[in-house]
């Protein structure tokens, strides 16, 4: 495709109305990941629209309700962690986020609309167009057709590229590309905990409720639902900690307090006798969509009504003014499962438990990253087959970028959580800030196929890689550095080349990966991480398990290219700020080698393949 933005622009150049019609870049859909794709491609000067059907921007971490964010809270990557610092700000510090037991980040939903849409408003290449619906898109000859209503009129634009950033995948659905949907077969996905026989049991949805509490002596009892039964939710009261054996206690106040948010407000998304949902709208056509999730908003209102009237908490109200609808709900439900698209990659179990000894090393290419738990939500279907999920213990993980590229089509990437992942997986990547990450993610990808004018396919791993870092987000899951480190970028470009492995650890609701960058590094361990990079050092055999000093590293560099010396050593660490007491005896750390390779041997220029090896 080396004049794919010349007859691009050739073929569109013959519409009258081309200066209004035409995009580098179109994403449909304006949720968590649509979002952070069009701002991070704008930002990177990539001309974008979105095409959002509600008034607002964020999907699930808004118009859907759900405002207590699940993990990352140390991971602050990227967009997240920019929509994270403004939540701060906005309400005076991150101790007035911690307002519930689970989540540490936990905000009113059109708060959180009002920051994303201020984001949004100052990238000057980024367009949105609310309250419109997409109707069909189209590829052919290298451009994207996509035709959207608005205001009863119908408009259709052009661009090279598009991102499918809908909750469900309905764009890539259109262009019938092979997807799974469902949960998967133990051996045809290579996963241990998945059941025999594959399936067509999707996760519970949750049509969430915001509720207020207006002060004591207050009844802001809804009336009584239809086919209301309290016995539906007799257990939502009973909560079991998962992280041990004990015996499940009685405490109502907990369930509510699972979802308070700030300034007295809750969020109504329970899945033990609660509020979740069971039904498979996916495949339906949106007339039928309608009609089932109606069924789950009734769900809903009959929680809160047993909320209010059987538990007696009538002074919590729906919040009024919270959404910019009649019924006080939101505007869409929570989907926590799409149509799970076939990618140049699947991103399954193994790669999360294990990644440095699962088939490829896929953590080489990530660009997204999650530090929460496996969670599905299948109570509500009893068809579902038992699976423990809390025996999956996994660390924190890395997203790669081929799960974001469909197999078999050069101009669509997949976004939200309709990405190549397995069902089990998708409990984990689904959830906020990774999917904000995904969307990262696929905004930076779309910019980089369009500025080398290349197919999605053929776009370098490392560029991608490079940019993301450059917007202070993480590929690499280490908790024990941030972006605001100077030696961030070395040292994830060290965990991401393989040259340093870092320590996972499943742990509760926070699980962790571990870097240690102030650890003294040993000898072997710098020899073993570089050999696969460089075939000079495959015949090594001179690197001892002691520590490494920096005379021996010279060593060792100078295999790989022979005219380093103590100087440039020297140089390259105060380059860097590092150069203080420096001696060739000295032991180096983690930190420092990784520094010192990244200023002297430019290793992140090697590319890796989609399954994460090295290209020859």
């Amino acid at each position: 495709m080396k004049y794919f933005l010349l007859i691009f622009c050739l073929i569109l150049c013959q519409s009258p109305a081309f200066s209004q019609q035409s995009y580098d870049l179109i994403i449909v859909g304006g949720g968590a990941s649509g979002t952070a794709a069009g701002i991070a491609a704008g930002r990177l000067g990539t001309k974008t629209l979105i095409i959002e059907s509600s008034p607002w921007l964020g999907g699930m971490l808004t118009a859907a309700g759900v405002s207590a964010i699940d993990g990352n809270h140390r991971l602050p990557s990227g967009i997240w962690g920019e929509f994270k610092a403004e939540l701060e700000a906005y309400y005076g510090g991150p101790e007035k986020l911690a307002t519930g037991w689970v989540s540490n980040t936990l905000f009113e939903p059109k708060v959180g609309n009002e920051i994303l849409k201020k984001m949004a408003s100052e990238v000057k290449n980024l367009t949105i167009s609310y309250e419109s619906d997409w109707k069909n898109a189209s590829y052919e000859n290298g451009v994207w057709r996509v035709t959207f209503s608005k205001n009863g009129k119908e408009e259709t634009i052009y661009a090279p590229l598009l991102i499918d950033a809908t909750e469900l995948g309905d764009v890539a659905a259109a262009q019938e590309l092979p997807y799974r949907l469902g949960m998967d077969a133990r051996d045809e996905i290579g996963e241990e905990f998945a059941p025999e026989t594959a399936n067509n049991i999707i996760q519970d949805l949750t049509f969430v409720a915001t509720l207020q509490d207006y002060g004591e002596g207050a009844d802001k009892t809804i009336p009584k639902p239809a086919n209301y039964d309290p016995a539906e939710f007799a257990c939502a009261c009973a909560h079991a900690d998962p992280t041990t054996d004990d015996a499940p206690t009685l405490d109502c106040g907990k369930m509510l307090d699972y979802g308070k948010l700030p300034n007295g407000k809750f969020m109504i998304n329970w899945p033990n006798c609660g509020n979740d949902h069971y039904v498979d709208l996916v495949e339906l056509s949106p007339e039928k969509r309608l009609v089932e999730i109606e069924k789950a908003k009734q769900t809903t209102l009959r929680f809160v009504y047993y909320i209010q009237h059987d538990l007696g908490f009538r002074h919590l109200g729906l919040a009024e003014k919270e959404y910019p609808t009649v019924d006080k709900l939101p505007m869409i439900p929570y989907h926590r499962e799409s149509r799970r698209f076939r990618g140049l990659v699947d991103f399954t179990l193994p790669y999360v438990r294990t990644p440095y000894s699962a088939p490829s090393p896929l953590y080489r290419t990530g660009i997204a990253v999650g530090d929460y738990t496996i969670d599905h939500h299948h109570k509500k279907n009893p068809k579902a087959p038992a699976i423990d999920f809390i025996k999956i213990r996994v660390p924190s993980y890395n997203v790669p970028l081929g799960a974001l590229i469909p197999v078999n089509h050069p101009a669509l990437i997949l976004a939200e959580k309709s990405i190549s992942v397995s069902n089990i997986v998708n409990g984990a990547s689904r959830l906020q800030p990774v999917v904000l990450g995904i969307g990262h993610a696929a905004g930076v990808l779309a910019t980089a196929a369009l500025e080398d004018q290349k197919p999605l396919a053929e776009v370098s791993i490392r560029r991608v890689q490079q940019l993301l870092l450059d917007q202070k987000a993480y590929i690499m899951p280490f908790l024990d550095m941030n972006p605001g480190d100077p030696h961030f970028q070395a040292m994830q470009k060290a965990g991401a080349a393989g040259i340093f492995k870092g320590e996972g650890v499943p742990y509760l609701w926070a699980n962790q990966t571990w870097f240690y960058p102030e650890r003294l590094a040993t000898e072997f361990e710098v020899v073993a991480g570089l050999r696969p990079l460089y075939p000079a050092l495959k015949e090594f055999w001179g690197a001892s398990g002691e520590y490494l000093t920096a005379a021996r590293l010279l060593i060792f560099l100078q295999v790989i290219k022979h005219e380093l010396n103590e100087e440039d050593l020297l140089t390259a660490l105060n380059s860097r700020g590092l150069g203080i007491d420096f001696s060739m005896e000295k032991n180096l750390n983690r930190r420092e080698v990784s520094v010192l390779l990244d200023e002297l041997l430019s290793f992140f220029e090697m590319e890796v393949d989609w399954k994460g090896d090295f290209l020859k």
